[in-house]
Formats: structure tokens, sequence, C-alpha cells
């Protein structure tokens, strides 16, 4: 065995200890508004459900480590003491990994992962209508577990109201565990799909994804991409240019032949396979081809 003091490495490799060990972690899909009404979105793996009778969820925005800043989800419940958490399934996996990038403050990341903003009922914070689960909280408490970078904040979310997709019951009104479809949190890249085991995610680019709003419409309302896959192309720095797609299109036979058959479903159909197989920037040029 290794035995490591905690005091004894730095905090970023203690991080990876603790994440790489204690898993998987379900993700608290936490939807806030900061006191002018303006929505943000950020996926935490720091959750769990605590209590049933008073119905308590609690979650934990990390300070940074790396400059010891806090996170907008936190600045914004300190100053509402609302949430909604939302439960995050593998249909949308790339569209919450998508949102986790640090984008600004005036940045609304429901635009950018191109995921539903759906009211609520008693709280202001927004829902996402493409999670299969939403609670609709009041904050009773937080609770910061230090000052330094890599400290945890426990916010106490009290459940006022529950939504759940019809889609994901069994015959008997019960959640139907492989309806739900629930992924969760490993170490690094890797997440944990409950019926089917692990998978790999990239992380958010460290500088910012153009986000799906960016995406241009037709390949935003095809009928073939998911929203995993529209997640996946939102994840890229910039859009390849008309020169790098025509040098993509002549090396590539196949491609010209689809082309000159005017046939949009089958460059669609080619593009989602080569997002199946992490080959984002041909995926863009195939779709981009004319």
């Amino acid at each position: 065995m290794i035995s490591i003091l905690p005091e004894a490495v730095t905090t970023a490799q203690l991080h990876g200890y603790l994440l790489g060990a204690v898993g998987p972690r379900p993700i608290a899909f936490a939807s806030t508004v900061d006191e002018k009404g303006n929505p943000n979105l950020s996926p935490f793996s720091f959750f769990n459900v605590f209590s049933a009778n008073p119905p308590i969820l609690i979650f934990s925005p990390a300070r940074r480590v790396r400059d010891n800043t806090t996170k907008h989800t936190l600045q914004n419940v300190l100053l509402t003491m609302e949430v909604v958490i939302n439960i995050v399934n593998y249909k949308m996996v790339q569209q919450m990994s998508l949102s986790s990038t640090e984008y600004g403050k005036d940045v609304n990341e429901f635009e950018k992962s191109g995921l539903t903003m759906l009211p609520s009922d008693i709280v202001k914070p927004f829902r996402v209508a493409e999670s299969p689960v939403q609670f609709e909280c009041k904050v009773t408490k937080v609770e910061a577990l230090g000052r330094e970078g890599g400290a945890g904040n426990l916010i106490f979310a009290e459940v006022v109201k529950v939504h759940v997709d019809p889609d994901v019951l069994d015959e008997n009104g019960v959640i139907d565990q492989r309806k739900i479809d629930q992924v969760a949190r490993m170490g690094g890249n890797w997440y944990s799909r409950a019926n089917l085991g692990l998978f790999e995610v990239p992380k958010p680019l460290s500088s910012l994804g153009i986000g799906i709003d960016q995406i241009p419409e037709h390949i935003r309302l095809s009928k073939v991409l998911t929203g995993n896959d529209l997640g996946m192309l939102g994840n890229v720095e910039e859009i390849p240019d008309h020169k790098a797609v025509e040098e993509f299109v002549s090396s590539h036979v196949e491609i010209r032949s689809i082309i000159s058959g005017g046939d949009r479903g089958m460059l669609e159909e080619k593009a989602k396979e080569l997002l199946q197989q992490n080959d984002v920037l041909s995926a863009w040029k195939i779709l981009l081809a004319k």
C-alpha cells in the first residue's frame, strides 16, 4: 500500500485520489438565478440525498483549487436561497458536460448547452426540461468547510416539489432504474452509466467552447443528431473554415459521392458515426460540406 498524509501532497493531487476512489458519484445538475433573475446551470458530483422527512438533498460547490474563487452557483444560492436540482441521464450527458465550461456570469448555460428552460412552480430557478426528475428546493443552510482552494460548501436543499417524467416509471408508478438510465461521475474523464457501466466524456475545453447556440440552424435542428451529438459539436473553440471543409471533402471520395447524391440525411449519419468515435472536427467538416 502507498500511504499518504493529506498535508504531504498538493490539494490537486489529493483531489485526484479522492475523486478516483470515491465513486460513482451522482450528479446534481443545479439551476440557480442571481438577484436579477439571470439563469445559471452547472453540474456538481459532490451530491446525495440525506433525509426523506424533511426531504433534504445536499450538494457542494467547492472553491476552485487554482485561484480560490467561488462558482456562480454558490454566489446565486447565497443571494436567493433557492435551487433546482435536476437528475442527469445518458441522453443529456454531453450537454451537461458542456454546461460545466466556465462561461462568464452573463452567459446563459441553458443556451450554450442547448437545454430547455422550464419555469418552476414554487422557486425562481428554471428546471431542465430534458431531465427525467427535477427537484425544486429551498435552501435551508450553507455551510463552508474551509476558506482555501478545494474547500467545499455544503448546500442543504429542502425539496418543496418533485417533477417526474412518466416515461421513467414502471407499471406500479415506481421509478424504473433501467428506464431512468442515470449517469454518475468517476475519476478523471470517466463516468458510469448505471445500467451499462463505464464510459468516457472528454472534459470541456479549458478555453470556451462555442456552445450549441452557435451551431448553424440546419445542423442544430437535425433529426439525426441527438442532444449528446450537439453537445460534442458545441465543445469546440471554433468552427472549421471553408478551406478546411473543402480540403476534407476533396480527400474523401465517399463524402463527395454522398454530396453529389443530395442526401443530407446520409451526411448527418456519417457525421454521427464520427462523433461516436470522438472525431469531432471531421464530423464538423462533413456537416458543413455542400
